[in-house]
Order: C-alpha cells, then sequence, then structure tokens
C-alpha cells in the first residue's frame, strides 16, 4: 500500500468519525391530568405517597415555577408539543379545536431526524373516529372537521382516548353507587363487572381501529403496558425514540381499588380515591424507570414531567399557597407541578424558581439536538437548555395567557390580569407575593402600562396566527 493510498484511507475515517453523531438521547414528556403543584410529594405534601415521582425529581431539577400554557387540558397540550400559544392554532379551551395540519409538531421534526415516535394515554387535540359515538365529540357529524389522530402529526403509534375516563375500569362504570360515591366525581373499583356501564368512550391504536384487549383494572397500568413494549420495540431497532404519556389522573372521575385507598384508610373516602389514583399512576412511572434501567439506557434518556393545569375545583387536589385552581389565570390555575431529569447531562439535586412554561419542550427538544426550528412563524417557547445548568437566570421573554374570560402576562416578576376587554387589570408581584394577594396597580401605574402595550402586542400577533397568516 503507496502512501497515497494510506492517507486517502486515512481521511476518509475521520471524515466518517467526524460526520458520525453523538448517540442521540431518547426523550419522555410525562404530563398528568388535573394534578396541583402541591399534589405530589417532591412539592411538600406529606398525605400523597408518590415514593418514585420524588426520587426522580430530587434527582432531577424540579421548577417551583413551571406554567402550563394554559388553564384547562386541550390547549395546554397543544403548547407541549408546538412550542406556541394554543390560541395560534384556535384551541382555546377544552374539546374545542383540533391540531391542525400545518401546525409543525415534535414528532415531525424528530421522525425526520430517525426517532421513533409514539402517543400514549389521553389525546384531547381532536376527535379519534367519525363513525361511532365516542367521549365528547367523537362520531358527531358537527364535529367531524375536528378529527385528527396522532399519526397525522408526526407518531409512529398511538394507543389514546379523546377526552377524559375513569382512573380504573376506564371503559365502563357502575350500575350503583355508594355513599360518597357518584358519576362525576369518581367510585371504588367495580369488583362484580357483571353490574357495570359502558363509559361511552374508547382506545383507539389506529384509523377506525378500537383496542379491545387488556382494558381492565388500573388505567395507569394499561397505558404503561403499551409504553413499555414502544420502548423496548425501539430498543430492537437501535432507534432513539420520543415519546408522550398523557396520564388521565387525576381527573374525575378518580377510581381507586382496594389496594390504593388501603393507603389512605385514616382519611375520607374522597382522599382514599383521589390520592390512590395519583398512587397508583407513581407505581407505574417506577415501571418506567426501572425498564429503562434494566435496558441500561436511564442515562441517554430525558424525561420531562408536568402537569396539565391546576387542580380540579371541589376536589382534594391543591395548589397550596397558590390562589386560584383549574380555569383560572390566578398561580394555582396554571402552576403546576415539574421536573425535568436527564442522568449524567443535567446536575440534579437541586429545586430553581426560573419561570417556564410547557411551550419551552420544543425549543428545548431542539437545542438539545441542535436542530433548527424549520419556520419562521411566532414561537412563545423558549429553551431551558441554560437555565437547568445555571439557576440563577432571568427569563427574557414574558408568558402570554389566554383562557376564557381572563388574559395575563407574566414577566421574571411580575404579573398584569386582566379581562379580555383589556379594561380591568390587576397587577402582582409575583416573586414577593406568591400568594397574589395585594394588587399594586395603584402604586405601580408605569410598569402596569408598560407590560399592558406588550400584552396588546402579542394579543395582535396570537391574532393574526389565529387567523391563518402564519401558514401562508
Amino acid at each position: 500500500m503507496n502512501k497515497i493510498t494510506k492517507l486517502f484511507i486515512l481521511a476518509v475515517i475521520l471524515i466518517s468519525s467526524c460526520k458520525t453523531p453523538d448517540k442521540r438521547p431518547n426523550i419522555i414528556l410525562i404530563m398528568t391530568d388535573d394534578q396541583g403543584w402541591y399534589d405530589a410529594g417532591f412539592n411538600g405534601n406529606t398525605e400523597i405517597k408518590t415514593p418514585h415521582l420524588d426520587n426522580l425529581a430530587f434527582n432531577g431539577v424540579i421548577f417551583d415555577r413551571f406554567y402550563s400554557a394554559s388553564a384547562v387540558c386541550s390547549p395546554t397540550r397543544a403548547s407541549v408539543i408546538t412550542g406556541r400559544n394554543p390560541l395560534r392554532m384556535e384551541i382555546p379551551y377544552a374539546n374545542s379545536g383540533h391540531m391542525k395540519d400545518e401546525e409543525i409538531t415534535i414528532p415531525e421534526i424528530l421522525k425526520k431526524e430517525g426517532y421513533s415516535t409514539g402517543h400514549f394515554g389521553k389525546w384531547h387535540l381532536g376527535t379519534l373516529t367519525k363513525s361511532t359515538l365516542d367521549a365528547n365529540r367523537g362520531g358527531r357529524e358537527k364535529f367531524n372537521k375536528h378529527y385528527t389522530i396522532p399519526t397525522e402529526h408526526g407518531y409512529d403509534y398511538f394507543f389514546c382516548t379523546e377526552s377524559k375516563v375513569p382512573t380504573f375500569d376506564p371503559m365502563l362504570y357502575p350500575n350503583t353507587f355508594k355513599k360518597g360515591e357518584s358519576m362525576r366525581y369518581g367510585w371504588s373499583a367495580i369488583k362484580n363487572h357483571d353490574s357495570t356501564k359502558q363509559y361511552g368512550t374508547a382506545y383507539w391504536k389506529g384509523d377506525n381501529q378500537k383496542e379491545t384487549t387488556n382494558l381492565k383494572g388500573e388505567n395507569s397500568r394499561i397505558i404503561m403496558d403499551r409504553v413499555i413494549p414502544f420502548i423496548q420495540n425501539s430498543i430492537k431497532k437501535e432507534k432513539p425514540f420520543f415519546s408522550t404519556i398523557w396520564f388521565h389522573t387525576p381527573h374525575l372521575p378518580v377510581v381507586s381499588d382496594s389496594l390504593q385507598r388501603s393507603k389512605y384508610s385514616n382519611l375520607d373516602l374522597d382522599k382514599q380515591l383521589y390520592y390512590g389514583s395519583i398512587s397508583a399512576m407513581d407505581k407505574q412511572i417506577g415501571k418506567l424507570w426501572e425498564t429503562l434501567e434494566s435496558s441500561g439506557i436511564e442515562k441517554e434518556t430525558i424525561i420531562f414531567f408536568c402537569s396539565d393545569n391546576g387542580p380540579e375545583l371541589k376536589t382534594p387536589g391543591s395548589a397550596n399557597i397558590f390562589r386560584g385552581r383549574k380555569r383560572s389565570l390566578y398561580e394555582g390555575g396554571i402552576r403546576v407541578p415539574a421536573f425535568v431529569i436527564w442522568k449524567n447531562t443535567i446536575d440534579g439535586g437541586k429545586r430553581i424558581d426560573y419561570p417556564a412554561v410547557t411551550s419551552d419542550y420544543m425549543p428545548t427538544i431542539l437545542d438539545i439536538l441542535n436542530i433548527n426550528y424549520p419556520n419562521k412563524r411566532p414561537f412563545d417557547g423558549v429553551s431551558l437548555l441554560n437555565v437547568l445548568n445555571e439557576s440563577n437566570k432571568e427569563r427574557e421573554k414574558p408568558i402570554g395567557f389566554i383562557c376564557n374570560p381572563h388574559v395575563s402576562w407574566v414577566t421574571d416578576q411580575y404579573k398584569l390580569i386582566g379581562d379580555k376587554k383589556l379594561e380591568h387589570f390587576e397587577l402582582y408581584d409575583i416573586l414577593n407575593d406568591k400568594s397574589e394577594k395585594e394588587n399594586i396597580i395603584e402604586e405601580f401605574p408605569e410598569i402596569a402600562k408598560n407590560l399592558k402595550a406588550d400584552l396588546v402586542e402579542w394579543l395582535e400577533s396570537v391574532k393574526k396566527s389565529e387567523q391563518g397568516l402564519d401558514y401562508n
């Protein structure tokens, strides 16, 4: 072999090695449904037993100030996979609108990068059938325009329902209810399955494909029984994976079996049902982590965890010191439990007070993977990558919220909140008044004026997006 040939071979090897990318991390976005900021041990609750969540949170980075993009579920879910405020795609409230084809989603981008993509649990971004009466909107002619399934938005696989289901035996409800139980709130798990009725929804796994097996028992387990094979198949194919796991828990109706209720036997039935459903979900999150560890990929996997909004009214769910609950743009309606863990890459064991929001997931993931967003349309999220290792940073880009009948504009220190007519406003210093007890708008009119001007400008941008101008 002459010298020139050797040099040529060496050059080829060097070029090839430069083009070989580092192994890309697996990414899991877990979202719970109506879980209040205080409904987890890692945020200080000593009644609820969430050992697996606590273990992950304490070994990761806990967000003390993480926001859902809306105070209700469908809009928040839209923000998670697009990085944009949900009003930009006409999803203003629960059971309204749908994920539009023109929107760019995380799974669409990652699928092009060689990822396996899967969605599991709740969808709530459109109907899943046109032919069968299903859940809140599916199979009803007036809602056919909202039919859109996850595989139309970048997912290879899905196993999901349109909206809520009971947290145990998700397809069923009892003929009768005991004292303290109800169709709306929840009930003790059914022992005699002969005395049941169909709940009126289905799990879907494809276009006009219902799942018919393994649908009894703990709903979070039923979901995880689909997630784990998806992960294992991705490993066999030697492909990184992206997964959204959107649990229904603890959205009403909350249903718990005797094992989970026994953990709270000293408490009232409403707490036994509610807390029991959360503990059952926590067990499945532990099972997920065990799967990652046994597969040897826990250090190659990022898990983001949050809730879709604050706790439902008249439940044991709690926002602790924060004002408001679900449907409210005060802190209790949008400040949710959240953490991220990426072992050996993100320094864990800390809490940060940086104001983050579900719209930040998209830019953070793109930053991690060094991918550019493939469009110049308005974007509401920011990357959290640097923040996770430098917790003293301040957020430079404010967060806008719209949830009828209110709008709000949140900076690192202040929150301006008012009605949609932009006539009546309140101003709060969120850093020094976390419970929003003191409206300081009379004391700081200039701050309020400047924040309102920024809010109005942002609302105008959202309105243009809503009109479809981003897609031209």
